[in-house]
């Protein structure tokens, strides 16, 4: 599906965190002003295509006005190096004044997305790929439930996710107005959680959790459930999953991910099968990482993963390794995670990129491993 098989993310949230600071990880990381350089270490390592972001905040200036001036350097540098993008187009930020849960957010999403498209269609060779809204349901839960995320709402998330569906819709169709080409990844979180114990109800609770909740976003949007919505299959395109060590817990124990030799824990590997199994469609494990000690080993358990749904004849087209570098947490500036392939050490007046040389040596390994083990397959 791309230039390779293994994808950088380069993590580009924006918006107001719940302390109601203004955040924006491309800067936070200084990829805004590194990112030729950036894309020129990835092609060093074999990895040919990213995850970016098209900020809707820095771009519409409002009344159908749009500057696209801070994403030019981040196609040039594409376009150079020659790689494929699945462009973010709403990675939690929104313009100041959008209010969220109204049909004007719907109408004013659809057209930056159509300029957006348009833009990019206009400077770059194809394929092109757009994620129209990352994580809705995360989203949706972060911003509509959980105060997490600007509008900071409490227990409105099933309201914002329905018209974060509807905007989605709109701006996926606008999007192909003026890309016909276009492949459209949509993003969202595979989680898994298990009971507490083992009532029917707390049997029940986890099932439709895993089998209702996670999915609800793609099933809204393919038109499986909530039809007056106006989903269709051919919205689904690209399925993509993301998952983190994190994603697993006991119903009712959020934020306590279940143990790594917790038996109850489902491989990755399954709950990809899972969504395949559900949606027959195009599959990208778009966001994948693990703790700082884990990189390299998880970087294995990938490559072994990936190789038997392959030969299974599930359509996984990559696997994107995200953040490709360290970021400041969203909640708490002054931490920084270590998950990525290049950690970022404050050097002087910037911020030095230092290659992880336990996780580059396994992406090596599963490099070969995945061309060795494609010989001769007919790509998806």
């Amino acid at each position: 599906m791309f230039r390779s098989f293994y994808l950088a993310g380069f993590e580009c949230a924006t918006g107001y965190n719940m302390h109601g600071e203004w955040i924006d990880q491309i800067a936070a990381t200084e990829h805004d002003l590194h990112c030729d350089a950036d894309y020129a270490r990835l092609a060093e390592v074999d990895i040919h295509a990213v995850r970016e972001a098209v900020r809707w905040p820095l771009v519409d200036r409002g009344a159908g006005v749009y500057d696209f001036s801070s994403v030019e350097p981040f196609v040039r540098a594409a376009v150079h190096h020659r790689f494929d993008v699945i462009w973010d187009l709403f990675h939690y930020g929104y313009p100041d004044g959008v209010d969220v849960f109204s049909t004007d957010f719907v109408e004013r999403f659809a057209a930056y997305c159509r300029a957006a498209a348009l833009y990019i269609r206009e400077r770059s060779p194809g394929p092109h790929y757009f994620t129209p809204i990352n994580e809705p349901s995360y989203y949706s839960w972060a911003a509509g439930h959980a105060a997490r995320f600007a509008p900071h709402q409490k227990d409105r998330g099933i309201e914002l996710k329905v018209n974060l569906a509807r905007a989605c819709i709109r701006g996926i169709d606008a999007i192909r107005d003026v890309c016909p080409d276009a492949r459209i990844v949509n993003v969202d979180p595979i989680c898994y959680v298990v009971p507490k114990s083992t009532s029917r109800d707390d049997v029940e609770a986890a099932r439709a959790f895993n089998d209702e909740a996670v999915p609800q976003f793609w099933d809204i949007l393919s038109g499986r459930v909530m039809p007056d919505v106006g989903g269709r299959p051919d919205l689904l395109d690209v399925v993509g999953i993301n998952y983190y060590w994190t994603n697993q817990w006991e119903l009712g124990s959020e934020g306590t991910p279940l143990a790594d030799d917790d038996p109850r824990r489902l491989p990755l590997g399954d709950l990809v099968r899972r969504t395949w199994e559900r949606y027959h469609t195009d599959i990208v494990i778009t966001e994948t990482s693990e703790r700082p000690e884990a990189r390299g080993p998880w970087i294995h358990e990938l490559s072994k993963m990936a190789e038997e749904l392959l030969e299974e004849g599930v359509k996984l087209g990559g696997i994107c390794l995200y953040p490709i570098l360290g970021m400041p947490e969203w909640h708490a500036r002054d931490q920084w995670t270590r998950m990525g392939l290049w950690d970022l050490e404050r050097e002087q007046d910037r911020l030095e990129r230092k290659i992880v040389t336990p996780m580059l040596d396994a992406l090596r390994v599963a490099q070969r491993r995945f061309m060795t083990s494609t010989c001769g397959r007919a790509p998806s």
